[in-house]
């Protein structure tokens, strides 16, 4: 299991892909994600793209990541409670910090382009 903290103005998902890389994480799960957002960026369901301002507090992030990529969803709350959540995109901008925890799986998950949904979807070996 790899934990590991990202620091205040970091994009988050830069950091989760480049620590990745860096640990060599052929296949992992994001097992728990706690900290906050000044910035976020989501897609939604319907690949519109969504922009949202801080302060804003983790409430639940999952997915998967791997060497060719990470596939993460990602749900906060802002100063009223208002919950929102999606796709996880470039732009998340850390606020005070973000916690993270990734479970190390014995295979290794793959990307590969999937001619039926458009994008690129996961392979497990």
């Amino acid at each position: 299991m790899f934990v590991y903290r990202i620091t205040p103005e970091k994009d988050l998902k830069d950091e989760i892909n480049l620590f990745t890389q860096k640990n060599n994480i052929k296949a992992g799960i994001i097992i728990c994600a706690v900290g906050s957002l000044s910035k976020a960026v989501l897609r939604m369901s319907d690949e519109t793209i969504k922009h949202y301002e801080g302060p804003l507090e983790i409430v639940s992030m999952q997915g998967t990541v791997s060497l060719d990529g990470i596939h993460t969803h990602l749900s906060f709350s802002d100063e009223k409670g208002i919950v929102r959540g999606g796709h996880l995109k470039n732009g998340c901008k850390v606020h005070t910090t973000f916690e993270l925890a990734i479970l190390k799986y014995g295979g290794t998950f793959k990307r590969k382009f999937d001619v039926n949904t458009g994008f690129k979807e996961l392979y497990m070996d």
